[in-house]
This record gives structure tokens, sequence and C-alpha cells, in this order.
């Protein structure tokens, strides 16, 4: 049984937070809800991969910060370009694999491929694809091998 799940404050739109998204993960869903007095959606909780997260309409006090992230890890190139597209909709990129989504919530849309090649035991090639990867906002698999291979 799960014991840990994140704690998303919004101020108003927790609601259509959980509906984007649970529309971008394939196994993904809204698993309770629960009105506040006026209505309106004052908590409710969904999952993400397996992941559950926890929601809450608590006004405008508190907002995201980049030192809070959700990490997805991809296997193709085809899963970071899905991502990307989908969670920076209203959003903005950000350099290394970092995006903010609409609501502000920060993400890292990474390729396994990355943590293999600048974990490389040839230091010279992992340098190369490091420096390649910085100059990325959305990383791009086939540019990091070809700067890991020196090409």
């Amino acid at each position: 049984m799960q014991k840990i799940n994140p704690f998303l404050w919004f101020d108003d739109n927790a609601e259509e937070a959980m509906n984007f998204y649970v529309s971008i993960f394939a196994d993904a869903r809204i698993v309770s809800t629960m009105p506040g007095p006026d209505g309106k959606l004052m908590g409710g909780t969904f999952v993400l991969a397996g992941q559950e997260f926890m929601v809450l309409n608590g006004g405008p006090m508190y907002t995201f910060t980049p030192a809070i992230s959700l990490f997805v890890k991809c296997e193709t190139q085809q899963e970071v370009d899905h991502y990307w597209q989908k969670l920076t909709a209203g959003g903005c990129e950000e350099p290394c694999g970092w995006l903010k989504d609409k609501f502000g919530l920060s993400w890292q849309i990474i390729p396994n491929a990355l943590g293999e090649l600048l974990g490389a035991p040839d230091r010279e090639k992992a340098g190369r694809a490091l420096q390649a990867m910085l100059q990325m906002k959305k990383i791009d698999i086939a540019a990091l091998q070809a700067a890991f291979d020196g090409e």
C-alpha cells in the first residue's frame, strides 16, 4: 500500500488540473472528488501511472516553485515528445528537459538515455553529451547520442 502521496495546492482550479493531467497519461484516473460548501471542488484524488496525488483548492496564498518537480522517465523520443507537447500547452519550456505546465507545476521530461549517456564510464563522451543537453530545452535523444559519439 502506498504511504506517501504528493499533495498539490491550487488556488481554485484543482478540478481543471486533475482533468488535464489524467488526459495526458495513459494509466490515469480520477479516484475521488470532494465538493466544498459552495458546490465547487474543494479536494480530490487522482492517479497517474500508479502514483496517487491529492489536490486542494486552498486559495492564492501558496504557489508552485521549481524546488519540487514531477520527473517523468521516458523510454523513447516519442514519449518525450508526447509529454512535452501536452504539458507545455499553456505553460512554458525550461532548460535541460524541464517545463512548467499551465498551472505553474514543474515537470522534468527525461529519457532514460540521458542518464545512461551522462553516466557512461568514458567521461569525455559523457561530457560532450552533457554540453549538448545544456543547450536543449526538450531533450533530443538523437542529438545527445551524436554529441556522445563525437559527431
